[in-house]
């Protein structure tokens, strides 16, 4: 089997898997980059081999690794019933915090937003802790306007969740709804090529962070870390924000416990006390 029929036929375990978009293209590119550097037949390699690459690759992040052997994993497991990786040792994640807006930088960033739709679309982002995946997945179906929630279907780990529609967006939304109907669209959220991709709303969130004069590294998931940081600052259970998220383990959202920063200036020094 050359590399290439081996990738082939990886994509299509992957399709058939039901694996997200994401997951494909980075499993895909890591088997790939890994084919093109070893130059041997699929049937030929062995764990040195990926600990080559691996040594190649050394000064790429640790996420990076993780996921390359991940990849590599995958498909000889499922296409040549063998593990190359199975005596190669993960390297630990990197314990990044993760970058968080404040309130005010949030309100900064909307009322940078001239545009009606653009607006609509990152407000939910914020308001709802969605995942940008989730936004652009978002039908008309979805929402119940009558007991003011909404339905993430299938998001992150095939695991459905409902949030509150905000109060705030409700008027926005029925307007948005109205329009999508007329045009007989099956999503929330469109653009003259149809469906919108996770890039579309990356641009627009770049665009206007820079318009806004923020100088952090602003992404969409940078506004769900604000929505989960604001909401423990707000003394909401931790639990009841693991649910909102959809996080499958408490242990992913607790992270936030360590960022909340509004919480840590108000702690006094005990110097302030002698």
């Amino acid at each position: 089997m050359t590399p290439q029929e081996f990738v082939e036929k990886l994509e299509t375990e992957l399709k058939i898997s039901k694996s997200s978009p994401h997951t494909i293209k980075n499993y895909v590119r890591a088997n790939r980059e890994f084919f093109n550097f070893i130059k041997k037949s699929p049937e030929e390699i062995n764990e040195q081999d990926v600990k080559k690459f691996l040594a190649e690759i050394s000064e790429r992040s640790a996420m990076s690794l993780i996921v390359f052997l991940s990849a590599i994993r995958y498909s000889f497991i499922n296409i040549l019933k063998i593990d190359p990786t199975a005596g190669i040792k993960r390297p630990k994640r990197e314990k990044r915090l993760p970058t968080v807006l404040t309130k005010e930088e949030v309100r900064k960033l909307l009322k940078s937003i001239e545009n009606k739709k653009s607006k609509l679309m990152i407000s939910l982002i914020y308001a709802c802790g969605f995942r940008v995946s989730e936004l652009v997945n978002l039908k008309i179906s979805n929402l119940d306007f009558e007991d003011n929630i909404g339905h993430v279907k299938q998001g992150k780990g095939k695991k459905d969740r409902i949030f509150n529609i905000p109060l705030f967006l409700k008027k926005p939304l029925l307007k948005r709804v109205k329009l999508q109907i007329e045009k007989r669209e099956e999503y929330l959220f469109t653009g003259p090529n149809g469906k919108l991709t996770d890039r579309n709303i990356q641009k627009i969130i770049k665009k206007y962070a820079e318009k806004a004069e923020i100088k952090k590294d602003v992404h969409p998931h940078t506004l769900r870390h604000s929505f989960a940081t604001h909401l423990l600052e707000n003394n909401v259970d931790i639990r009841k924000i693991q649910e909102l998220l959809g996080h499958a383990d408490l242990s992913t959202t607790q992270i936030y416990t360590h960022v909340s920063t509004e919480e840590l200036k108000k702690i006094k020094s005990p110097i302030d006390n002698l």
